[in-house]
């Protein structure tokens, strides 16, 4: 059965989703559609209201978005290890840690229009600063558990973090997240090696 994905190739929403479907065996099922959901003209919306990417088409048609909506259902078409784990304990901590990955994309997202698409005359210097610090937060709370992302294969929490922190890496390379967190940047350094974070680099 045939997966139809929308995308864009630099959200890392998306590219959150393509590496779980790599991580499980799942890429060969993918079928890209390229989107952009800042076209007024692009017909997004007609499948999902939001105007977001990632949309996921099934065969029968039925579309599941966003991104934890898809990876949870990625996660059912497998036979390997689940990427949301059963275990109580670390079930919830992985849950817990794409929440806080996930939000670190959505203030880094909200930095970009900030930055980049509003009007300079419109710029709002505080709330850039607010989003920044949610991010700096959180990427303190990913170093403190920096030893929980490890395993093989990974699963949902480090596939996010690890989206997460290579977004940061493409949209503001100038401010150095590594400097004050070096193991977490030990680990995002070996994750990044991986063959799905190799495939998944966004461009543009």
């Amino acid at each position: 059965m045939s997966l139809t994905l929308r995308h864009s190739p630099t959200s890392p929403y998306v590219r959150k989703v393509v590496v779980a479907a790599a991580e499980r065996g799942l890429a060969d099922r993918l079928t890209f559609q390229a989107t952009n959901p800042w076209d007024p003209a692009d017909d997004l919306p007609g499948d999902n209201p939001l105007g977001k990417v990632p949309a996921l088409k099934l065969a029968d048609g039925t579309v599941l978005f966003d991104s934890p909506v898809i990876v949870r259902y990625l996660d059912t078409l497998h036979g390997h290890a689940p990427l949301f784990p059963h275990d109580g304990d670390r079930g919830w901590w992985a849950e817990r840690t794409h929440a806080l990955a996930d939000g670190i994309l959505d203030a880094a997202v909200t930095r970009l229009i900030e930055n980049v698409r509003r009007p300079k005359e419109l710029y709002w210097a505080d709330w850039d600063a607010r989003q920044k610090a949610k991010i700096e937060r959180a990427l303190d709370a990913l170093a403190l558990d920096v030893d929980r992302l490890a395993g093989d294969p990974p699963d949902i929490a480090a596939i996010a973090a690890a989206c997460a922190l290579g977004y940061l890496d493409f949209r503001f390379q100038a401010e150095d997240w590594r400097a004050s967190r070096p193991d977490l940047a030990q680990w995002y350094a070996a994750f990044a090696d991986r063959r799905s974070m190799q495939e998944t680099v966004p461009k543009g």
